[in-house]
């Protein structure tokens, strides 16, 4: 088990540029599936889940070689239709497989999936919109779907991102044309329409509530170059708020991170955006001040796995923040970390209570979840004296070199085998 040391109190300087999303390689890499030729996947980031994805791909007979932060998927060779257990307890989004399982061999059996415990995530959204597609579904000791899908209108409760490309990609090999309504709006939505668009594929309508899916087109195979994670970006810019300092990150879209910049720029931090790049500054002799009440929502709203980040940097700032969580249940398991660093927090369901103190000090922290390992690294950068965070078997499911990443920043980190 290895173990970060971050000592505080180093205003961070320089540029990066923010590597792959994981929320977009992954539903990409199950969409690989579908293709009838090798796919080349670009900008692929070295993470746990990316890694178990891939053993997922080789287990259903695909060959899979990885080089650097390029990855080819040949799957012309994939025949089987079950996941194991232990595969799909690895990663909570393994049970995007079951959408372009069904849509490429008729069958899928998985068991339930695994990762970051957030509270409740039900499935229900997911084996509705394959029932509305025309296939059968079972949950008998795991899922079990029969019937190639002969597309439909799915309607989807709520906007839920796994459930869109999991219908998005179970439609994409359909008979027929499907319409998704209420379908999520994230932008690793949109990269996924781009991505099976560049195949072949005849997908519409990302970026809106409604999807429209041609079904019955051949995906041939091809290259293609996943976009920038704006998660870690928020993460970094956190980091950059806590500690001070100017930072400025490249390769993504800052558009996707307005509700982000925003609060920061709230809380008196400078930020420019442009086409090229987004930049935040901070000067570390002038305390945060404390923001609005953030409110989690489904995209164009504040992201809630920038949540935990953001509040980490509004711990040490004069004044109060209010956070409210709308989309999980059980996404508050930092908090009690942040006090142990001397903050001062209150939780009461999805409500939390930032009163922002002078400065957090170092302590022995552990991470529960990936975000929370990602909010503890940045609020350790902004307190005073050395801080241990455990428990980077979550931080590295979504963070490819979060040491080094911020060691290139000027941070003092250092990770070492406990």
């Amino acid at each position: 088990m290895s173990v970060m040391y971050i000592r505080g109190g180093r205003p961070l300087e320089g540029e990066l540029a923010v590597h792959g999303a994981k929320n977009s390689v992954l539903p990409i890499l199950a969409a690989c599936l579908l293709a009838k030729g090798p796919v080349t996947l670009n900008n692929c980031p070295r993470l746990t889940d990316v890694a178990a994805a891939l053993g997922i791909l080789r287990r259903l007979g695909c060959r899979v070689e990885q080089e650097g932060h390029t990855i080819v998927v040949d799957p012309t060779g994939a025949s089987g239709c079950s996941i194991s257990e232990e595969q799909m307890r690895s990663m909570r989004s393994s049970i995007i497989f079951l959408g372009p399982l069904l849509a490429r061999a008729g069958e899928a059996h998985l068991s339930y999936p695994g990762g970051c415990e957030l509270g409740p995530r039900p499935i229900d959204l997911h084996l509705s919109a394959l029932r509305a597609m025309g296939c059968e579904v079972r949950e008998e000791q795991g899922i079990h779907c029969l019937g190639r899908p002969k597309g439909g209108e799915v309607q989807l409760s709520i906007p839920s991102v796994g459930a869109t490309e999991n219908a998005m990609l179970c439609a994409v090999g359909a008979s027929g044309p499907t319409t998704i309504t209420n379908a999520a709006r994230e932008p690793e939505i949109g990269d996924l329409q781009s991505f099976l668009n560049s195949l072949g594929a005849g997908v519409r309508g990302a970026g809106s509530s409604t999807i429209t899916v041609e079904g019955g087109r051949c995906l041939s195979g091809g290259e293609y170059t996943v976009m920038g994670d704006r998660i870690v970006a928020a993460t970094l810019l956190s980091a950059a708020a806590s500690a001070g300092g100017t930072v400025r990150l490249r390769g993504v879209d800052w558009r996707h991170l307005a509700t982000v910049l925003s609060v920061f720029h709230q809380a008196g931090c400078r930020v420019e955006s442009k086409l090229e790049y987004v930049e935040l500054f901070r000067d570390g002799a002038v305390p945060l001040r404390g923001a609005p009440t953030v409110r989690t929502a489904p995209y164009p709203g504040f992201p809630t796995d920038a949540q935990a980040p953001v509040m980490a940097a509004l711990a040490a700032s004069q004044g109060c923040t209010l956070f409210v969580e709308t989309i999980f249940d059980s996404r508050y398991r930092h908090v009690p970390e942040l006090i142990r660093m001397g903050a001062d927090i209150t939780t009461e369901g999805r409500v939390a209570l930032v009163r922002g103190v002078e400065r957090l000090h170092g302590a022995r922290v552990e991470a529960a979840d990936l975000r929370g390992g990602g909010a503890l690294a940045a609020a350790a950068l902004g307190a005073e004296g050395t801080t241990v965070l455990s428990g980077l078997n979550h931080v590295d499911r979504g963070y490819e070199g979060l040491e080094e990443m911020l060691r290139l920043l000027g941070a003092d980190v250092e990770r070492r085998e406990a």
